[in-house]
């Protein structure tokens, strides 16, 4: 059975499906069909398949019109019906693994996807979550839900772990150059994985098991987030000092070796970078290891936004005279990062809520998100809509804070027409008028 389907990856004669199709299925799906699979996407929003199935761009990086052909040429279809995922040969998850109320990991997407396959699945089929997640979450949680009707892992279907290492928005890594991690529990599963992501990306880096796999993804976002901790505290003490973190950092990247630049900001967002690094001070508990050093940066970095509202009434405080209370705020950027749509755990909302619990009027421009979707954490802000840029709008304002750094916002009007600028970005001119946080 493998070499048979060993040939028919080689053929082109398999179909990929893929669960869930936001910024990591999307991509992977158009990778897929680029490299002559058949795709079939499986959400669970019925609204996003048809927007698919009619070309409509749900992603502002990925347009909808990439699907037109593939979709005329029977290469991809998206469909909110499950029970068709008996008819992929390979199903690859790629869902939301979010934290709950307590900062513990919430599997419920994994785990109902993986339910969803286990009522069609067949023999010879290839599972393979993509998802971030703890180590041991294919063995332990997958696992046992798909060999509930009797089939075993790698005997009768396959069963991995690649983690996705998507960067949305960036033009310089596509989704087929980025090197792909593949983990599983046996030679089989492991084999066909590998044949299969062999022809999709630029190449495959095999690892001993799936929990080896899914401890490397975790590695690769604590090792961002611990460094963007230390550049967000130095901010903190060198502003203190009166010295300017962005020229140091600047300085220290001319070091040709023993320095990588990290930046600070107004708090962390994505959906990789503030919540994995938890999901794997969840799991140490269970090994009584202390995490000490992940959770204090997490400490570090969720406290960023109180201290860019603390910055900014002090400057507000020094240039007017005047607190927070009453005062009217325009927050340049709801994405998370520059030149996306994408607000996933984006630091603005957090932004948003403090200055009004302290009394501000907060609105906002943002070129790429013109109203605030329904989000998680803040549904009180849905609706909002993106306010116009002008100079008599923008000199409206008591302050303007910039929490993200879009390119095509001009940032020297926002300079000239404000009476104070907050910037966490980085992204304004010296002036009198702005401040750094």
């Amino acid at each position: 059975m493998l070499d048979r389907l060993l040939d028919r990856v080689d053929q082109r004669d398999f179909t990929i499906g893929i669960i869930g199709l936001g910024y990591v299925g999307l991509p992977l799906a158009l990778t897929a069909v680029s490299r002559g699979f058949r795709v079939l996407g499986f959400d669970v929003e019925q609204s996003r398949v048809e927007q698919l199935m009619a070309s409509e761009t749900i992603i502002k990086h990925i347009s909808g019109e990439q699907f037109r052909q593939p979709i005329a040429d029977g290469k991809f279809e998206a469909t909110a019906d499950m029970s068709r995922l008996g008819e992929p040969d390979a199903v690859l998850i790629a869902v939301p693994t979010p934290l709950d109320k307590h900062q513990e990991p919430d599997l419920t997407y994994v785990e109902k996807s993986t339910e969803a396959i286990a009522a069609a699945l067949r023999p010879g089929q290839l599972v393979v979550l993509e998802s971030t997640t703890w180590p041991g979450t294919t063995r332990e949680v997958m696992q046992p839900i798909l060999e509930a009707k009797g089939l075993k892992a790698g005997t009768d279907f396959f069963l991995a772990f690649s983690p996705e290492r998507e960067d949305p928005g960036n033009p310089d890594f596509s989704n087929s150059v980025i090197p792909k991690v593949v983990g599983a529990d046996d030679a089989d599963s492991l084999k066909l994985a590998v044949k299969v992501y062999d022809n999709l990306v630029s190449r495959t880096v095999p690892v001993t098991s799936a929990a080896t796999a899914e401890a490397v993804k975790l590695t690769e976002n604590i090792f961002r987030s611990v460094n963007i901790a230390l550049v967000n505290e130095l901010k903190m003490i060198f502003d203190k000092m009166g010295i300017n973190v962005w020229e140091v950092i600047e300085a220290a990247k001319s070091k040709p070796f023993g320095y990588m630049a990290f930046y600070p900001g107004p708090g962390l967002g994505g959906h990789c970078i503030p919540i994995d690094p938890f999901y794997l001070t969840w799991k140490a508990r269970e090994f009584e290891s202390p995490t000490r050093f992940i959770e204090l940066a997490g400490q570090i970095n969720t406290s960023m936004p109180r201290y860019v509202i603390d910055r900014l009434a002090e400057a507000l405080d020094r240039q007017t005279g005047r607190g927070l209370n009453g005062s009217k705020i325009l927050l340049m950027g709801m994405a998370y990062k520059k030149n996306v749509d994408d607000m996933r755990e984006s630091p603005a909302l957090k932004l948003t809520e403090l200055l009004e619990h302290r009394g501000a009027t907060v609105d906002y421009h943002d070129p790429h998100i013109p109203e605030v979707p329904m989000t998680r954490d803040h549904p009180e802000f849905a609706g909002r809509k993106s306010v116009d840029i002008t100079a008599a709008n923008v000199a409206a304002y008591d302050v303007v804070l910039v929490a993200t750094d879009h390119a095509d916002v001009d940032w020297d009007l926002i300079v000239d027409s404000a009476k104070l600028v907050v910037d966490t970005r980085n992204v304004c001119r010296a002036a009198d008028n702005v401040a750094r946080a």
